[in-house]
């Protein structure tokens, strides 16, 4: 039986393990699977050097949204340590000025007491139309968000606003790297994730159909066997 390859899995914001919850079940017989916690750091560089100091040596990476951010920044932190790269549903940039106001009235909300407002403001860019009212995926969204709590949330916020510009740090990537969107993603579109491929020499791009910002819940099965053959590959 050939040896599992070490799986480190980002969560994006408001999420933690749930979000690679139907990965972790699909991947088991051939990747040993760990979800880094992003709650705890203010910062995209402190949370990518706690996610180092508690991964193996050298593992697969794989990020999804503000996870893929932190993903971005292992990769200038500790390069030599991946082995394979997955970014799905993220962007390369830095926030635009129309972002940043959107996620301080996010977090302004919340320090109002208004935190489980936040998610249902979210839920439409999060999900495909056609899933809004599939109560067994917003019922998980909801649990995540809950999970991650208010003071995660804000410092999740202040984290993806305080990230870099990495457009030209994706040349010096080297590892065999899954780029993966929803192809109605209305927070990272498509055009995003053709310029990471773009800049990821030898990249492969893979479009899930019928799904938001979350393919991983929205479109478990699609997700899975382009992991798989990337983790083959």
């Amino acid at each position: 039986m050939a040896e599992k390859i070490p799986l480190v899995l980002l969560p994006g914001l408001l999420c933690d393990e749930k979000l690679w919850a139907p990965q972790m079940q699909a991947l088991s017989d051939m990747a040993d699977c760990q979800v880094a916690d992003l709650t705890r750091h203010e910062s995209v560089t402190e949370m990518a050097a706690a996610a180092l100091a508690e991964a193996p040596e050298k593992f697969a990476l794989a990020g999804l949204s503000m996870g893929g951010y932190v993903a971005q920044e292992i990769m200038r932190q500790a390069p030599e340590r991946v082995l394979k790269l997955a970014l799905l549903d993220t962007s390369p940039r830095a926030d635009s000025e129309e972002q940043m106001l959107r996620r301080r009235g996010l977090i302004e909300l919340a320090q109002k007491g208004r935190f489980k407002g936040v998610t249902p403001r979210l839920l439409p860019l999060l999900i495909h139309p056609d899933r809004q009212q599939d109560e067994k995926l917003t019922a998980i969204i909801f649990a995540m968000a809950e999970n991650v709590g208010m003071d995660g949330f804000i410092r999740q916020q202040k984290a993806i606003m305080g990230r870099p510009d990495g457009r030209a740090d994706l040349a010096k990537i080297k590892v065999p790297a899954l780029v993966l969107c929803g192809r109605q993603d209305a927070l990272t579109p498509l055009d995003i994730h053709k310029e990471i491929a773009a800049g990821i020499a030898g990249s492969r791009l893979v479009v899930v159909e019928e799904s938001g910002h979350l393919p991983t819940l929205e479109r478990p099965a699609e997700v899975n066997m382009a992991m798989r053959e990337w983790l083959r590959g």
